[in-house]
């Protein structure tokens, strides 16, 4: 048996959050394998809105798919702040522990510490150069974290949840996870033709493995999380749902949660036993509870921003997400978050982005190409939730020059030109309902901008931000059509179609900010509306609402064209 030893420095500084807990593990079930199904916040509670990315490993540079997790993310935090929870808040930050991160040093020929703080920087530089509107980067190698991932493990073997034992099975010091024997296949190395053996899920190699380590009774676990999965839409889109519920039905293995220091020392030490070192996967899963300020104060647990509302991942660390972490939480009777939004792979000829493969399209690079707004809206407007979605330059270009360029920068322009300096006139009689009655064309058009952004809402709501992206950008094509139909420039009375084309595109710009924040500004500057924030805000995008806008205005290419590829 490996002993635990000596208290931890993160026990002696937490001994009253400890006390607390204790008393209310007294007051359970005495069996400690039947307490922790806690999944709801106090009902008197308000809470920030709380959204997250996974941290992101710093063993090699960001590829666009990355990116891609950073902007839904944040796409979700900005239309929160758009209804008026300005309170929200987006976590993002790096994964700085395991055997990837040493070896990759190693290789490097760097210090450990040195190598991660070289590619954490990489990783802020690029939540800047994708215009996060995070209010935390974190990194593993953080104190406080460290302090809160010892204090978790601690609570865990206090409530009878972790024990030690042989471990024997193939590991993947890629995936940073064992898989059994029903898991694994023999493959070629396609570079090499040498025979290994791979995991059937990743198709990252595995090897053989057998080690003495730390176990949490994961096994403990499966009706609750069965419960958990069918009733309540944990898991989003539900085909992932789907996957794991046969998965965990099928049975689940306890989960070892160490390695020998022998093997691992890059990490945070098993506390009282600096022989072990903690399972790098339960470290970086705490750290969405380190940023809401874990080991909460005890009495005043209901005052943090836990849980997450939404956790936003890629669909290859839905099992640690969905499984581990709900199952460590439970253990402990901490709320669960409320959501997992899972997406599919950006892919390269159809094969998967990744660091390992070297097909990874450098974001930097693209959004300096492409300009982060046009970068934002391709990869929200063609990403998929469901199923992988194929890059391209061309297909930025397609989009930009179709939709943005074509679609939102034609109508401006044309709504503008046609109406020859009198647009704020027309705004102004619409809004007093002093303009010739509406056509069936017109009414028909109205209707559809009265009832688009509750629909745009409802997708947001439901975490699906591509369609309602599809659903704004369905506002400029049927505006576009609209408008060809009715010719105002050749009505002696344009100004009903004139006011409906610049309330889409106001209404448009609004819901776009999310999406475009930079872009969608420079519209409703361009359609000089009020900077006041209420006038931007998702109860502005009424139509009719603001009689305010529209006075002076001047031409403009709001969306320039992109360089071909040569």
């Amino acid at each position: 048996m490996l002993p635990f030893r000596n208290l931890s420095r993160a026990t002696r500084l937490l001994s009253v959050q400890r006390q607390f807990t204790y008393s209310a593990c007294r007051n359970g079930a005495s069996n400690p394998l039947r307490r922790g199904l806690a999944t709801a916040t106090p009902k008197n509670s308000k809470k920030p809105y709380y959204v997250t990315t996974p941290i992101f490993y710093v063993n090699a540079a960001p590829h666009v798919g990355h990116l891609y997790t950073m902007v839904i993310a944040d796409v979700l935090k900005r239309w929160q702040v758009l209804l008026g929870n300005t309170d929200a808040q987006l976590l993002t930050g790096t994964d700085e522990h395991g055997m990837k991160i040493q070896q990759a040093a190693l290789a490097a020929g760097m210090d450990t510490q040195a190598f991660c703080d070289m590619n954490c920087r990489t990783f802020e530089a690029l939540a800047k150069a994708a215009n996060l509107d995070h209010d935390h980067f974190i990194r593993t190698t953080d104190p406080a974290h460290r302090d809160a991932v010892q204090y978790f493990w601690e609570m865990l073997n206090h409530r009878g949840y972790i024990y030690t034992s042989k471990h024997e099975g193939w590991y993947s010091v890629s995936d940073e996870t064992f898989y059994p024997q029903t898991q694994v296949q023999n493959s070629l190395d396609p570079a090499t033709g040498r025979k290994r053996m791979v995991s059937i899920e990743t198709g990252k190699e595995v090897e053989w493995s057998s080690e003495t380590n730390y176990h949490f009774r994961l096994s403990a676990f499966q009706d609750r999380l069965l419960e958990l999965y069918k009733n309540s839409d944990f898991i989003t889109p539900s085909k992932y749902a789907t996957a794991i519920i046969q998965s965990v039905s099928s049975g689940l293995q306890d989960l070892s949660i160490s390695r020998p220091a022998e093997r691992l020392t890059w990490g945070i030490p098993v506390p009282g036993d600096d022989t072990q070192t903690i399972y790098v996967w339960l470290d970086a899963l705490v750290n969405y509870l380190t940023r809401a300020g874990y080991p909460f104060t005890p009495g005043q647990e209901h005052k943090s921003m836990w849980p997450a509302d939404v956790h936003v991942v890629g669909k290859d660390i839905v099992r640690f997400h969905c499984v581990y972490w709900p199952a460590f939480l439970m253990a402990l009777d901490i709320p669960l978050p409320k959501n997992v939004l899972v997406h599919g792979h950006w892919t390269m000829n159809r094969e998967k982005m990744s660091k390992s493969s070297g097909n990874g399209v450098n974001p930097f690079f693209a959004i300096e190409r492409f300009g982060v707004d046009s970068m934002r809206f391709f990869l929200t407007y063609q990403g998929g939730l469901s199923d992988d979605a194929d890059y391209d330059n061309s297909f930025i270009i397609r989009d930009h020059k179709k939709i943005l360029q074509g679609g939102i920068g034609n109508l401006a322009y044309r709504t503008i030109g046609c109406a020859k300096g009198k647009l704020r006139s027309y705004i102004e009689d619409a809004t007093s309902d002093k303009l010739p009655a509406p056509s069936p064309e017109d009414l028909k058009h109205q209707s559809m901008l009265v009832q688009t952004p509750p629909r745009v809402s409802e997708h947001m709501t439901e975490l699906n931000p591509r369609a309602a992206l599809q659903e704004i950008i369905s506002i400029i094509e049927q505006t576009n059509k609209y408008f060809h139909a009715a010719e105002p420039w050749k009505s002696p009375n344009p100004q009903r179609v004139l006011f409906n084309a610049a309330e889409s595109l106001r209404i448009s710009a609004i819901l776009l900010q999310p999406f475009m924040p930079t872009k969608s500004g420079e519209i409703l500057d361009f359609l000089c509306v009020n900077t006041d924030p209420n006038k931007r805000a998702f109860s502005a995008a009424t139509y009719g609402s603001d009689a305010d806008y529209g006075d002076g205005i001047k031409k403009a290419f709001l969306f320039p064209p992109l360089v071909a590829d040569e």
